[in-house]
């Protein structure tokens, strides 16, 4: 009740100040899901001062804030809804309103190649239909996600890990391939994560090394296990309805910026997620290779968790989504 209440009390300030700006400007609301000191919300801002600088007179965009306005779980549908314009949030966050979007993380391709084969086009009409969502950009997916231990992992005897006594924070995206591994699974929002680390609630935590060290999760988790998984899932997106209502121009603006800083967060994302990993292990943190048949099992238990949950919900775009994300 308490978050319904604050969502509603969220937009309906964003609905008092949806008309600001100049009489021949149209200024979009947005909102991302983490922190505004993460390194995700933190790209989200260059993209959006990006769009406002080219879009001078015709398109700016306003940032309302992150989780404190908008509970990371319920942009999605706060989107659909009309109730904010834009939201920067991991396709994995609203799988049950489009659960075809778990190809972006499933997916081996570059989100170049996804344009340049036609899967953005047809993922374009799955979000419409589903999510009345207009998907400007897959930003951010020059990396994948990462197991991180508060203990020393054990090593199995197939070069993998015992999985087994990882009692693991997870997000809807990766809980059945956890699942699928032998852990204990707890699903938590990104805000709860840190107290129940230091409460010995979970021991392990899944997340990006970009951004990880933001939310100071590095204080408990010593080891990080390689190889990442899955790749990032981070989409710039709008509601259809007020996509469609935007000028010819405004949609050009935020097409080819859009574009533009796909590529660019891509490799930007690539750098600093060396940095930031460099980092965390000059401060203490060790690194655990799987090793052998254990990482060749763990990779492709990955890929098979994300299509078969694909298939369970709903298959039919499932065999030509393949097609378009998977080598």
């Amino acid at each position: 009740m308490r978050t319904a209440l604050r969502l509603a009390l969220a937009c309906g300030l964003l609905a008092l100040s949806a008309g600001a700006g100049r009489a021949d400007e149209i200024t979009l609301n947005a909102a991302h899901f983490t922190p505004a000191q993460n390194s995700f919300a933190q790209s989200f801002l260059k993209f959006v001062d990006k769009v406002n600088a080219a879009g001078k007179g015709v398109v700016q965009i306003q940032v309302r804030g992150g989780p404190e306005v908008i509970p990371p779980g319920q942009l999605g549908l706060a989107q659909k809804n009309g109730l904010i314009d834009m939201i920067n949030a991991p396709a994995g966050q609203y799988l049950e309103i489009v659960p075809e979007g778990e190809a972006f993380s499933a997916s081996t391709k570059l989100p170049q190649e996804v344009r340049e084969n036609g899967g953005w086009d047809l993922m374009q009409k799955i979000f419409g239909e589903k999510g009345n969502a207009h998907l400007l950009a897959h930003v951010d997916a020059g990396t994948g996600f990462n197991i991180f231990t508060v203990d020393e992992p054990t090593r199995s005897e197939d070069g993998g890990m015992v999985w087994s006594s990882l009692k693991i924070r997870s997000s809807p995206l990766y809980r059945q391939f956890f699942e699928t591994l032998g852990m204990t699974v707890i699903v938590l929002p990104p805000g709860e994560v840190y107290t129940s680390l230091e409460r010995g609630v979970i021991n392990a935590n899944a997340y990006p090394v970009f951004g990880y060290k933001s939310f100071g999760w590095d204080k408990f988790t010593k080891w990080r296990v390689d190889p990442s998984f899955f790749q990032t899932d981070v989409l710039i997106s709008m509601n259809k309805s007020k996509w469609d209502s935007l000028s010819p121009e405004a949609q050009k603006i935020l097409t080819d910026v859009a574009i533009a800083y796909e590529q660019e967060s891509l490799e930007a994302i690539r750098t600093e997620n060396q940095r930031q990993a460099d980092e965390m292990v000059a401060e203490g943190q060790q690194v655990f290779e799987l090793q052998g048949k254990g990482r060749e099992e763990f990779l492709a238990k990955a890929a098979k968790a994300s299509w078969d949950r694909m298939e369970s919900r709903d298959p039919t775009y499932v065999p030509e989504l393949r097609k378009h994300f998977q080598n």
